[in-house]
């Protein structure tokens, strides 16, 4: 039986249950599985990981096989819906019955597949619980508990964006644990943001904005729930009792403006804490819900905005890493030159992810001849270490072609030998070229091609085609034959894009649908100003599955 690649982000989130588990996919085989359903079943990950659940362990009280027909986790399981039963048996590997008690429900883990996930206990150990009555609360069961915990860590770690880690967290409180939910963020200057104040509606959340916005400042002394949360000292159940004493803080106010407008009667608040400080606070409160808050439920609100923190300490991290990659980026990438009788512009877009940054650029830039220096290049690797090879390689390729007033190909060539010598580039692409008007007024390209996409050439009046001719090998392989050198004519009106991978490519697409996608729309596109122009190209070509940076000039003969 194959084994499925399984991420260590989905085994760590079953780990963090405390209980047996297991995820299956849609075809209900499973694909991940926790230490303690390997020790419960006395299977290990290998005799269990890519089998069909139902088949493999599904039994009835006698050991004897359960017809599909017949299992309820199999019916909720094609239903797409939640579903619990206290009495069940599994196989375990020695041929024994294991009774068990199990919850499932659907599972996100974070790559689009339609998963279900199962929590499972030993029968025995659940009626070896204390009989003693419980008071009455609106404590989840300890299967449903798990199976919340388990999808906050899976829709929590999943994002890097804090708005969508915030909506996600609404929806996994909101109705299920409260009727209002309260997060307080501390931004980075270290002042109170009232970021999300929601109130379940029926199915639907309605945002309650007017009562979001900045808070006053924490004392560092207020024994006031909120505050102390905020500090990170605990958590706290509370009501509106406690705010309508003397306010000893303006924040204490804004609580009591919020328990009055809520018409929330119990609030359980507890500390969101990253992995060095303190970022905000979880409040939950009842409304229609008339059953109070206990300290008994602080736990799993703890457990709930343990997650979250991490999450919005991972989100925060990556905004802070993108806008350290953009301000470089801004930096190293020029601005262009004023060249008369031809329009120039260039666009740059970041990776999706901040770590992987770095790589592609453009260049524009006068000739000691009179002539306009092209050049758009792609050093391998999606880091920092490349945007700064990417700096050094433009550096020197400019050097070369003002100081040697020869063809692209030896200026490349010349690059070429360099690189591995003054340079931390290993490999890469590049189109360099040149362009000039010729004695008949017209505009004349020459460029050589070392490995890189064809630039693109489109008429006036719409027709477009690649430039597939100087085309030679990347820079860094170590081979040594001559470069070619091609030659075109801009016609009056025509415009030329030079362009990085990251606009064609999509993983699992051949190269030809993201060529002839560009070609398309740039044909459809060539009667807008080239501004609008390189725009359209950018929004309507680059793959919404691209996870690369793109760089795109173009330029536009007079018409």
């Amino acid at each position: 039986m194959p084994v499925p690649e399984v991420s260590a982000a989905l085994t760590g989130a079953l780990d963090a249950i405390g209980a047996s588990a297991y995820v299956v996919d849609e075809r209900g085989c499973i694909i991940a599985v926790n230490a303690r359903a390997e020790s419960l079943l006395a299977r290990p990950a290998d005799d269990l990981l890519g089998y069909d659940a139902h088949d493999l362990l599904h039994r009835g009280p006698h050991g004897q096989p359960l017809p599909r027909s017949q299992c309820a986790m199999r019916q909720a399981f094609h239903a797409g819906r939640p579903a619990q039963v206290d009495e069940d048996y599994f196989a375990r590997a020695d041929g024994s019955v294991q009774p068990i008690s199990w919850l499932i429900t659907p599972y996100d883990t974070g790559d689009h597949q339609a998963c279900t996930l199962v929590i499972f206990h030993s029968r025995e150990k659940v009626q070896e619980a204390d009989p003693r009555p419980e008071p009455p609360t609106a404590a989840l069961p300890e299967l449903e508990r798990l199976a919340l915990l388990a999808e906050a860590t899976g829709q929590l770690t999943s994002t890097l964006d804090v708005d969508d880690a915030l909506k996600r967290l609404t929806a996994l409180v909101v109705p299920r644990l409260a009727d209002w939910v309260v997060v307080d963020l501390i931004t980075e200057r270290d002042e109170v943001w009232r970021a999300v104040v929601v109130h379940a509606d029926g199915e639907t959340h309605a945002h309650h904005e007017d009562l979001e916005g900045p808070m006053p400042p924490v004392l560092e002394d207020s024994p006031m729930p909120l505050s102390r949360a905020l500090r990170g000292v605990a958590s706290t159940v509370t009501g509106p009792e406690t705010y309508h004493r003397a306010p000893d803080s303006g924040i204490a106010v804004e609580q009591r403006r919020l328990f009055d407008t809520t018409g929330m009667h119990s609030a359980a608040i507890a500390p969101v804490r990253g992995t060095r400080e303190v970022l905000g606070a979880l409040t939950l409160g009842r409304a229609e819900n008339p059953v109070a808050f206990t300290t008994g439920d602080l736990t799993l609100v703890e457990d709930i905005a343990r997650r979250a923190g991490l999450a919005l300490d991972n989100a925060r991290l990556y905004q802070r890493q993108r806008k350290v990659a953009e301000t470089m980026q801004n930096h190293l990438l020029p601005q262009m030159p004023v060249v008369a009788g031809l329009q120039l512009t260039a666009r740059y877009l970041p990776a999706p992810d901040a770590s992987q940054v770095g790589g592609d650029w453009y260049d524009a830039f006068p000739l000691a001849d009179g002539a306009t220096a092209l050049a758009i290049g792609d050093v391998v690797g999606h880091d920092l270490e490349a945007a700064a090879g990417m700096a050094q390689l433009r550096n020197v390729l400019r050097a070369y072609a003002w100081s040697h007033q020869e063809p692209p190909s030896r200026i490349v060539e010349r690059l070429d030998e360099a690189m591995e010598h003054i340079t931390n580039v290993t490999m890469a692409t590049l189109i360099f070229a040149r362009i000039e008007v010729t004695g008949d007024g017209h505009w004349q390209l020459s460029w050589t091609n070392a490995g890189h996409p064809p630039p693109l050439l489109i008429s006036r009046d719409g027709v477009a085609g690649y430039l597939t001719a100087g085309h030679g090998v990347a820079l860094g392989t170590g081979l040594r034959t001559p470069r070619p050198d091609a030659e075109a004519v801009l016609r009056p009106g025509s415009t030329l894009v030079l362009y990085t991978d990251g606009l064609i490519e999509a993983p699992g697409v051949i190269l030809d649908v993201g060529l002839n996608r560009l070609r398309k729309h740039a044909a459809a596109f060539a009667h807008r100003p080239l501004s609008a122009f390189t725009d359209q190209v950018l929004r309507r070509v680059r793959p919404a599955s691209n996870d690369d940076d793109v760089a795109l000039l173009a330029l536009r003969a007079p018409g």
